[in-house]
């Protein structure tokens, strides 16, 4: 930023490692303020900011791009969108940036949830604890099942390829019909059907109107009893009221869940207690390298689309929540 040109201010509601954080603050004026903690000094700072640096846990909606009159960019250090009201960012001209930089991460952790979830090894943790050692379960292979992918992007290939290096037999389904093929991946024409011979099943679809409770009641019950549910990508892609009864009448073997419909959930959240659930605080980024390197994506990102050299990793105006 050259002494004459005026500052553009960036509204800061994430927490930024201090390389970023400098980078940011040297090229703009920056707000700390976070709508659930500091919401006066948040709707102050909206009126002038010319970008915002974001989390999956601020809500951006129509009221907020109402009166960002000056914002040209939404920064958001995650891949989901739920939290954008994207089609009134839209209507404002307003630029939306991802940081997909967290395929690894969040493909390792399905890997792990999948393992835990075969190997019954928290079951088996907690009678170690308790001196039953004698008293562990048997599991299950990985080798010769049979996985379905639901969702083919960055990190559902990823998940695919951890599978195959497992010995899986793996499958996918995806509306998209220009997705490059993989080697010994097989692609599923209907998710019913799909469903139903599945041995695991890893969720890997961004949350709108068409996949919220993709997984409900009809599509649980089509899957074998001894089938597990693996969710990594949103809480409301699955119905959790319908999962909690299918595990709870033994419909469904298990479920391995880093995110729910409701962050934090309430205590009283049946999930929670549920023995056939593993219950995750939304990890699936929670690496020291990969939220890094997103913090440092998003900063990346801010600038480049305030300073008119184009912005990278930008969400198209086709992908709304319509």
């Amino acid at each position: 930023m050259s002494p004459t040109e005026p500052a553009r201010s960036v509204i800061l509601a994430a927490d930024l490692p201090a390389a970023p954080l400098a980078r940011l603050t040297e090229a703009s004026h920056v707000v700390r303020a976070r709508p659930a903690v500091e919401p006066g000094l948040f709707a102050a700072a909206t009126p002038a900011a010319d970008g915002i640096i974001v989390t999956s846990k601020v809500r951006l909606d129509a009221g907020f791009f109402d009166a960002a009159q000056k914002l040209r960019v939404v920064s958001t250090v995650s891949v989901g969108l739920d939290h954008i009201d994207l089609v009134s960012a839209a209507r404002h001209g307003v630029s939306v940036t991802t940081t997909p930089v967290l395929t690894d991460a969040v493909a390792d952790l399905v890997l792990a949830l999948m393992v835990m979830l075969a190997r019954r090894l928290p079951e088996s943790a907690g009678l170690a604890a308790s001196g039953r050692w004698l008293e562990a379960p048997l599991g299950h292979d990985l080798s010769h099942k049979r996985l379905l992918v639901v969702g083919f992007g960055r990190i559902g290939r990823e998940v695919a390829r951890r599978a195959l290096a497992c010995r899986m037999h793996v499958a996918f389904v995806d509306r998209r019909h220009d997705l490059p093929e993989m080697d010994g991946v097989a692609r599923e024409p209907d998710l019913h059907a799909a469903l139903a011979r599945a041995d695991f099943v890893s969720l890997h679809v961004d949350l709108n109107a068409a996949t919220r409770h993709l997984i409900g009641a009809a599509e649980l019950a089509l899957m074998k009893p001894t089938a597990y549910l693996v969710n990594t990508a949103r809480g409301g892609i699955v119905d959790q009221l319908a999962l909690q009864a299918a595990l709870a009448t033994g419909r469904l073997a298990d479920a391995g869940l880093d995110v729910l419909e409701q962050e934090p959930p309430d205590l009283r959240e049946a999930l929670l207690a549920e023995p056939r659930a593993i219950v995750l605080p939304h990890i699936g980024s929670a690496t020291t390298e990969t939220r890094a390197a997103m913090a440092s994506l998003a900063v990346d990102n801010v600038l480049a689309c305030l300073s008119g050299e184009g912005c990278a990793y930008l969400v198209p105006p086709a992908v709304t929540q319509e």
